[in-house]
């Protein structure tokens, strides 16, 4: 009952990560199309056969089989129209300018990142972050030394064997520097100093004193969180694509998760609490924004490269061998899925 119920849990938390993640790209795709006045035929949520659609204002939303991805078809990207469609040739994708089209293309990428700014701030704010200037604690791990001598949630170290403490990372350093396993710790609860005695031998495997404390959290205010968030994003943004090339240049192995990963990953955040859920769906939408962004055909990054070279060279290259180059490339993307999940599918089970 219990591996039922975490399938459960894993199938619907990836639901719910994949339904964002596809409403907010294709999102951003559909906005930047109708700001530009571009004719959109269907917004679909996911691909195969339609499962629901409905017409509204000239566009069909869809929602189909197999909730992996989606799309934004708009007038002027095939051929032949779609059975419903009304195509209004004023409102083509093609005759746009360059930089129109290219808002369009790299706006659901651009919204993907954005929420990821968003949530990121969201949590500063609403979570917070380690307060590690303080000595506040805020939370008494089970079955350690710090329960078993009394330590309560909101407690303040004030010095451990004699010796002053200012910041958190003083007690894990002033631990590790006394000779004997009892010791004496005092804390100032409710305005009060109350010394806490017992022993904190040397962890067998770890090697050091672990007391058994976590820091309290620190929130942000609005605007500092707003901008710690970008900072934040930022900075995990140069980890992700460092790690990449890394990865490529083969000086790191390759840990790439597909669908079946991403499932049993996002099972494991809900699992975990609300907070390290929505953590998980920021970093997911920002690499998956990151992403869509390289310069690799079959992505959005591919197709701005075209595009780039159209504004600079003003000249467009061949519509023809454009739509065959995103070809192979997509053949080559299904083929990586499949092979990742693949793997994600054997290292489930072996485990």
């Amino acid at each position: 009952m219990s591996s039922l119920v975490s399938f459960l849990i894993s199938m619907v938390s990836f639901l719910i990560v994949i339904g964002i993640c596809v409403i907010i790209h294709e999102g951003g795709h559909y906005l930047s199309a109708v700001w530009r006045n571009v004719q959109v035929h269907e917004f679909a949520f996911g691909m195969g056969p339609v499962l629901f659609s409905r017409r509204r204002n000239g566009t069909l939303w869809s929602i189909r089989a197999f909730p992996i991805g989606g799309f934004v078809r708009m007038e002027g990207e095939e051929d032949e129209p779609k059975p419903g469609d009304v195509p209004d040739l004023t409102r083509s994708f093609n005759i746009k300018k360059p930089w129109e089209r290219l808002i369009i293309i790299a706006g659901g990428a651009l919204c993907n990142i954005v929420l990821a700014w968003l949530l990121t701030s969201l949590l500063l704010g609403g979570y917070g972050v380690a307060d590690m200037k303080s000595t506040v604690i805020g939370g008494v791990m089970e079955g350690h030394p710090a329960a078993r001598m009394g330590a309560l949630p909101g407690d303040r170290v004030v010095s451990i064997n004699g010796v002053m403490i200012s910041e958190w990372s003083g007690i894990r350093e002033t631990l590790q520097t006394i000779d004997s396993d009892e010791v004496s710790i005092v804390v100032s609860r409710d305005g009060s100093e109350i010394t806490l005695s017992g022993a904190i031998p040397i962890g067998a495997e770890s090697g050091v004193r672990l007391w058994g404390v976590q820091p309290g959290r620190a929130r942000y205010p609005f605007f500092k969180a707003v901008f710690t968030g970008m900072s934040y994003c930022w900075q995990m943004s140069v980890e992700i694509l460092t790690g990449l090339w890394r990865m490529i240049a083969g000086k790191i192995a390759a840990d790439v998760a597909g669908p079946v990963g991403i499932a049993a990953m996002a099972g494991d955040a809900a699992r975990q609490g609300f907070w390290t859920f929505v953590t998980f769906l920021s970093v997911i939408n920002l690499n998956l924004g990151l992403l869509n962004l390289l310069p690799l055909p079959a992505l959005d990054g591919g197709r701005l490269v075209f595009l780039l070279g159209e504004m600079i060279f003003r000249r467009k290259f061949p519509e023809k061998w454009e739509n065959r180059i995103h070809m192979v490339g997509f053949a080559m993307l299904l083929s990586l899925i499949a092979l990742v999940t693949w793997k994600d599918i054997v290292r489930l089970f072996t485990q």
